[in-house]
């Protein structure tokens, strides 16, 4: 029985031609920032500090605020003003408060923020069980700023 002897190059699916398809290693992506998550360690009324990561993205283009839009909640952006230290790191302030109180955010809980441009974050809220919460609203208004009072999303059980 003749031996033949076969030389193998490789264990991929692909035909050997030597090219490679695999994405860039990530060193050399750039960096996009989008979606980031906190989680509420204290008081979840206080002002809350954003990834340093986050706000190193908007160096150059820092707003003094952000509108917050809870997924699911209909089309109302909670008006947020923004605090920079000096130091790098950004803070959720003014404004805050109210949208923590309306979607009942508590300790233990995982804020979940997408960027959108144009200085909106939406937000996913995810309770102390790790589960999402979902909301809508009943509020037409969509402008907060006219309007001092607490509406609340409200939270199907």
């Amino acid at each position: 029985m003749a031996s033949t002897s076969r030389t193998r190059t490789g264990r991929g699916r692909g035909r050997g031609s030597g090219s490679s398809s695999l994405p860039p290693p990530p060193s050399t992506l750039p960096l996009i920032i989008e979606e980031f998550f906190i989680v509420v360690y204290e008081d979840p009324l206080v002002k809350k500090e954003l990834p340093k990561k986050f706000a190193d993205y908007l160096d150059g283009k820092e707003p003094a605020k952000v509108y917050l839009r809870a997924a699911d909640c209909g089309p109302r952006l909670w008006t947020v003003e923004v605090l920079f230290d000096g130091q790098g790191r950004m803070y959720l302030d003014k404004g805050w408060e109210k949208f923590s109180i309306a979607h009942g955010v508590d300790f233990g809980w995982f804020v979940h923020f997408k960027y959108e441009g144009d200085d909106v974050l939406t937000v996913k809220l995810f309770d102390g069980t790790m589960c999402r919460r979902y909301y809508y609203s009943d509020d037409e208004d969509t402008d907060d700023e006219s309007d001092d009072d607490v509406k609340p999303c409200i939270h199907p059980l």
